[in-house]
């Protein structure tokens, strides 16, 4: 990785756009400490000493906004509306028919979706931006906190406040568009990767600095380097479906006869089965804080599904986990549309007939290393918080499962995507 890195820097091509992606990294981090108008900083910082934060959904939010929610900066909603919408958009090609023929349509609908989910980024902004506002000014976002944080609560102040992140929000996916089009690719996972790993060192001095700090802060290092050993082997691995493709003669030309196969990755899904689960695990906990304490329904929540040390709370995330996993290879790899393209250009799976039998091979393949992989997230997902409960650790740090896979995975893309380029420039892969 490194030495990819080296010779990268040595062409100055690549170099200015490696230069040019750090300098938008930079760019992103000083928006996450830039207070929005109307928001006392001071009293922000006070509030922030004072407790221990927010509830396990806004967490969520503020570990991908690299720490710029509970700061109330400019960009506070940091790039969860987006990720959010590109959801929603994948998740509607199954239900709006539409949606589906510009997917197939190529690179003209996909930039019609592309469209669509800016759209959608920005009006989930609004969205997001007023309820954050509300929570703050109800006291719920630092509870017991004894100051402000938005001394003055008139309508027009709050008016400025959401359209201020809202233009954050749209101004960080630019700045991820931007990185994909002039830097090294992959902009929007960047700016998560620069997020997370912004929170890692001020984690890790937490740790050393608290009480028996030197052992934990090496039992918590030891599992964090195990996890990302465990998550760079199974997202390597892969299963290989060869497909043969016939020879055809097109005008005086012979076509095809070559061998190549379908790479069905073990986690197909990625981190978004860990997203889902641990969003809707954190609503019934958000819920309950707006109760009363003394319900009994509001305890029992707090106790058995908000607690992340609850039996409960570790049995209902697992499941959620495979069932999201599930769920989302279902709607992001079509058998179908598979087996069809196949036909379409004369290829067929060694001992697999062509058309549907090749479809339900497919799905077959699909479901069965789907199991493991499903499994595989949530051991991830779960070893770092049970680690950190055996060792009592606040389980806020971003260590969690989610931000491992995050981080290793966008670190191993952007390798690829610089080794990718090296060999174009130098060829080094073709002359060995």
């Amino acid at each position: 990785m490194l030495s990819a890195f080296v010779r990268a820097f040595r062409t100055p091509d690549l170099r200015r756009k490696l230069l040019f992606t750090i300098g938008i990294m930079v760019v992103f981090r000083i928006g996450s400490f830039l207070p929005t108008p109307g928001v006392s900083y001071p009293n922000v910082q006070v509030c922030i000493d004072q407790t221990q934060g927010a509830n396990d959904l806004i967490g969520i939010v503020n570990l991908f906004s690299g720490g710029a929610l509970l700061q109330l900066s400019v960009f506070a909603l940091g790039i969860m509306p987006y990720i959010t919408a590109s959801i929603i958009i994948q998740l509607l090609r199954v239900v709006i028919p539409k949606f589906e023929e510009l997917h197939r349509e190529g690179q003209s609908g996909t930039a019609k979706l592309t469209q669509y989910t800016r759209y959608l980024t920005i009006a989930l902004a609004v969205l997001q931006s007023t309820t954050i506002i509300t929570i703050a000014r109800s006291g719920q976002l630092f509870q017991g906190c004894t100051v402000d944080v938005i001394p003055d609560d008139s309508w027009i102040t709050l008016l400025i406040m959401v359209i201020t992140m809202t233009a954050g929000t749209g101004l960080i996916m630019w700045l991820g568009e931007l990185i994909t089009e002039r830097g090294v690719g992959n902009g929007m996972s960047l700016l998560i990767f620069t997020s997370i790993a912004a929170s890692f060192p001020g984690a890790m001095w937490s740790i050393a600095g608290g009480a028996g700090g030197g052992a934990k802060f090496v039992a918590v290092l030891a599992v964090v380097v195990l996890v990302i050993a465990l998550v760079v082997f199974v997202e390597q691995s892969q299963r290989r479906i060869p497909v043969q493709y016939a020879k055809r003669m097109v005008g005086r030309r012979m076509y095809g006869g070559s061998s190549t196969y379908i790479p069905i990755k073990i986690n197909m899904a990625g981190v978004i089965p860990v997203i889902f689960a641990s969003s809707l695990l954190a609503v019934p906990g958000l819920i309950a804080q707006f109760g009363d304490p003394t319900a009994g329904w509001v305890q029992w929540v707090s106790r058995y599904i908000a607690d992340p040390a609850s039996p409960w709370h570790i049995a209902i995330y697992v499941l959620l986990i495979i069932f999201f996993c599930y769920f989302y290879t279902a709607i992001t790899f079509n058998p179908d549309e598979v087996a069809d393209n196949m036909k379409k250009y004369g290829g067929f799976i060694p001992g697999i007939r062509a058309g549907r039998p090749t479809a339900e091979y497919l799905d077959y393949v699909i479901t069965r290393i789907t199991a493991p992989g499903s499994i595989y997230l949530a051991l991830v997902a779960l070893i770092p918080t049970i680690v950190f409960i055996a060792l009592d650790v606040s389980t806020n740090i971003p260590f969690g499962g989610s931000s491992i896979l995050i981080v290793v995975g966008v670190g191993l893309e952007t390798v690829k995507q610089i080794e990718s380029q090296l060999q174009q420039r130098h060829y080094e892969g073709f002359l060995r």
